[in-house]
């Protein structure tokens, strides 16, 4: 859904993106460039990074200062951590994250992944699909993030050449046929010298499809949203006084589905009392309507003990309620998970203990085939696992609902987090 000023205009579509690929494919750099050439940086920045690149004795500017910001990612030239970017268009506003390529890292990728409606996949030109692509494209799948850009970096490495193009769009064509990607694009560019990313290269006429920038303006992500069932996970309470000078609780929380409005008839969970929405609010004013993914405060008609964690649905369309279920796990701890361990587990805004009843299988990243007997989940494994939880989750499956469909495990005692988890 579109969103109105408040003089009628229209405002830009918000797009969230990720980048990911393997080390030394060119994220920083093409997030750099993607800024640089849209004219989203200030000129005092872009002189800084000049004088930098200049005493590092490079020829071109190097854009991918743009994008790491820790002083170690620039020591060492690497991505470490998620790196939130903006740049905007005449037609779009983009919010990018850089995601870290090392194998070490890929519980950063699956963080700053999580919320994209558009992957971008570097390839670089010279190798082709490696491991690292097939585990962030397994990955992208496994996220349902809804559209794949593959970008084949550095073809100025390769003489611009169609056949080593194709040849790669060959090749991750026959490994994402495997897997759930209901739309990938492809482009060649050379991320160093701005081929194809924003303006279309002479250097490869054979590409007729457009630009990066002309391609992700253009993505259609007005779906990508569930606006369908009605799920609002309760963050926090509000308590005030309306006109009468009696109590009266708000329930502050960012709508994780379907759209709401006065008067209609919901039920809260997990007691499944039905009520009446009698107002939805924002710092702004009251609203008519409130869809997924806005931030808004809901009142209802009745005064119940409702707290943080708890959900409010609407009454003809009620999650699954339960225990146990199962989830595709990421495991990116080096301490190895094993079955019977407690973890904490959160889901949305609700917070419980839980242990892995069963590890039913591990997929194979190179050949994606489903490996039983699997005693233990060590770093970077992705497994289908069984939860038991102490106190019920209200979910959907993670295809339906990107947000009620997906979990996080917790260390309960060093409170880090080292899984992360798709509900099937």
């Amino acid at each position: 859904m579109s969103e109105m000023s408040e003089n009628g205009n229209m405002v830009r579509e918000l797009l969230r993106l990720t980048a990911v690929g393997s080390v030394d494919d060119g994220k920083s750099t093409i997030i750099g460039r993607l800024m640089y050439d849209t004219e989203s940086v200030l000129e005092e920045r872009i002189s800084k990074i000049s004088i930098t690149s200049d005493e590092h004795g490079g020829e071109v500017m190097k854009l991918s200062l743009l994008s790491d910001g820790l002083q170690a990612e620039r020591n060492k030239g690497i991505t470490i951590d998620v790196a939130y970017r903006y740049f905007a268009t005449p037609k779009r506003k983009f919010i990018i994250t850089d995601t870290p390529g090392h194998f070490q890292y890929t519980g950063n990728m699956i963080s700053g992944a999580s919320t994209a409606n558009v992957a971008l996949i570097l390839i670089d030109a010279r190798k082709g699909v490696v491991e690292q692509t097939k585990r962030h494209t397994l990955i992208a799948s496994l996220l349902k993030i809804p559209h794949l850009v593959v970008c084949v970096n550095k073809m100025d490495l390769v003489d611009y050449r169609e056949d080593i193009f194709e040849l790669i769009k060959t090749n991750f064509n026959n490994f994402s046929a495997k897997l759930e990607v209901p739309d990938v694009h492809f482009v060649p560019v050379c991320a160093l010298n701005g081929d194809n990313i924003v303006r279309s290269s002479s250097k490869m006429p054979w590409h007729t499809s457009g630009s990066l920038i002309e391609l992700l303006e253009t993505i259609q992500i007005n779906n990508d949203e569930n606006l369908t069932d009605g799920r609002f996970p309760i963050q926090c309470v509000i308590c005030g006084r309306n006109d009468s000078s009696g109590v009266c609780k708000g329930y502050a929380g960012r709508i994780a589905g379907g759209v709401f409005r006065p008067g209609d008839h919901v039920v809260v969970l997990p007691d499944r009392v039905p009520a009446m929405i009698k107002s939805i609010d924002t710092f702004d004013g009251a609203l008519e309507e409130a869809f997924a993914p806005m931030s808004v405060t809901i009142r209802i008609d009745k005064d119940i003990e409702v707290k943080r964690g708890d959900m409010i649905v609407m009454a003809d369309n009620i999650p699954e309620v339960s225990h146990d279920f199962d989830i595709m796990l990421c495991w990116f701890d080096d301490k190895k998970l094993s079955p019977e361990t407690n973890y904490i587990i959160k889901h949305t805004t609700r917070e419980t203990t839980c242990i892995i009843k069963e590890i039913k299988y591990k997929i194979d990243i190179n050949t994606l085939q489903k490996v039983g007997g699997a005693t233990e989940i060590v770093l970077n494994d992705i497994a289908r696992v069984t939860v038991s939880t102490a106190l019920p989750l209200f979910y959907d499956i993670y295809k339906n609902n990107r947000i009620t469909g997906s979990v996080i495990l917790i260390d309960e005692t060093t409170n880090e987090t080292v899984g992360a988890g798709m509900i099937l």
